[in-house]
């Protein structure tokens, strides 16, 4: 408690009280309120640790494979096809979430994403490459925002506003680590087909097996109440829908600390993003054999599993930054908290290197974005937040392609690169020292014109 209110110096009282929803009611609710959570945990994990299951199995039949050389410039293609047509659906998919019920969209969404995979699978076991892959991925992958959107809206109709952090410190963390697990068991299992199996086979058996958690994910929704996660205010008239879309993103400017911090994340990760391109064309053509994927493959899986440990430290290191700085405060200093490993990993970029700074950059980043999201939460009301968190996530796409695409054009094949980890660092002060400085960004933050 003490913690939320230092990370909001400067507000008024009035603006950051605390839900009445649990005020004066008997201490049964807020245990009430626990299992809830706890149901809202199970279904985000487990939906994705099977994004990291199915991301490992595209990944080796895309990226990884002996015929598939990869480099700068078709991996930046990958994300920009995976992610970029969500960016021109997602605020209008936004508004449903705020007039339909939440529940009942992610339960839909986890079938329908069962079945996509379904049909991908079969894609890859014939070996196709082609454009009707291509378009069911980038169906896959937009349903899924669609969820993480709903299942983020609703989060603050489970907990009070003062266990916001902590509650995104788990769900978010926690999904993202789900998501390298998963990755990592997809690679083990799939080097444990591959001894009896075709490479295609075996990524059809490990994408059939994710559809099929997809199902259960879906069955585990049917315990919910379908105003569990909102709207609050359900409405089925969805004739004004641009023009609704268009006052979410007022709402949205007349909060300037929220729309500054949710473009300071976009910013992260778009930075991210290439430092992961960056990481994935050194493992796998610099650091191991080109001719040996699987070694670049295991190489890259490793560092990957590495930044998860940072981002799993982040959801520690958030709240006590939180509590110890405040949140405003916090994200400026996680901004630049990578820098001095970036600046290393650019002096000497080497194999361990390339882990440190993935550690740092995922602890750091994961900070950001928890403590971000909290306040996004707190202040935003419920009638627009799913509007907001799908402006959200097409601000962090947009950004990810942005960074996929930039160093697409300043890496080369063999991704060796002192200039992009230096343009990333340099990036991360600039929006710490101006864009997150403290006239601007703050609790007494004013409207964004």
């Amino acid at each position: 408690m003490i913690g939320e209110w230092r990370g909001d110096r400067g507000h008024n009282r009035s603006d950051l009280s605390f839900s009445t929803q649990y005020k004066d009611k008997p201490n049964f609710l807020t245990t009430l309120s626990l299992v809830k959570l706890a149901r809202l945990l199970e279904v985000r994990w487990l939906g994705q640790f099977t994004d990291g299951l199915f991301q490992s199995a595209l990944a080796s039949f895309v990226l990884f494979s002996p015929e598939r050389q990869p480099s700068a410039t078709s991996a930046a293609l990958a994300f920009t096809v995976v992610l970029l047509p969500y960016s021109l659906v997602g605020p209008y998919a936004g508004i449903f979430l705020d007039r339909f019920s939440r529940k009942r969209i992610v339960q839909s969404a986890n079938l329908a994403r069962a079945g996509v995979l379904i049909i991908i699978a079969i894609l890859i076991k014939s070996g196709s490459t082609g454009i009707a892959l291509t378009l069911f991925v980038l169906i896959a992958f937009g349903i899924n925002r669609l969820i993480l959107s709903g299942l983020s809206a609703g989060l603050p109709l489970i907990v009070t506003r003062e266990k916001l952090i902590t509650a995104n410190a788990l769900a978010v963390t926690g999904g993202t680590i789900g998501v390298v697990i998963g990755g990592g068991a997809g690679i083990g299992i799939k080097n444990i087909l591959d001894r009896t199996h075709k490479s295609d086979l075996s990524d059809f058996i490990l994408i059939i097996g994710a559809a099929t958690l997809y199902v259960v994910t879906a069955l585990l929704l049917s315990r919910w109440n379908h105003k569990a996660i909102g709207p609050t205010d359900e409405d089925s008239d969805t004739d004004s829908g641009w023009r609704d879309m268009l006052e979410g993103f007022h709402i949205l400017r007349t909060h300037g600390d929220s729309l500054r911090g949710i473009c300071a994340t976009a910013i992260q990760r778009g930075g991210l993003t290439a430092l992961t391109l960056m990481g994935l064309l050194l493992e796998r053509n610099t650091f191991n054999a080109p001719n040996n994927p699987d070694a670049g493959l295991r190489s890259f899986a490793f560092a990957m599993g590495i930044a998860g440990v940072g981002i799993g430290l982040g959801s520690v290191v958030g709240p006590w930054g939180v509590i110890r700085y405040g949140r405003h405060d916090w994200i400026r200093i996680s901004m630049v908290g990578p820098i001095p490993f970036l600046i290393i990993f650019a002096l000497f970029p080497y194999s361990l290197e390339l882990i440190v700074a993935a550690f740092f950059v995922g602890l750091f980043g994961q900070s950001v974005k928890v403590t971000n999201d909290a306040l996004v939460q707190a202040k935003i009301e419920d009638h627009y937040r799913g509007r907001i968190f799908a402006f959200y996530d097409v601000a962090v796409n947009g950004a990810i392609v942005s960074g996929a695409v930039v160093a697409a054009f300043i890496l080369p094949g063999s991704g060796k690169s002192w200039l992009l980890p230096i343009a990333i660092a340099g990036l991360y002060l600039m929006t710490s020292l101006y864009f997150l400085r403290a006239t601007t960004f703050s609790g007494r933050s004013l409207p964004t014109n």
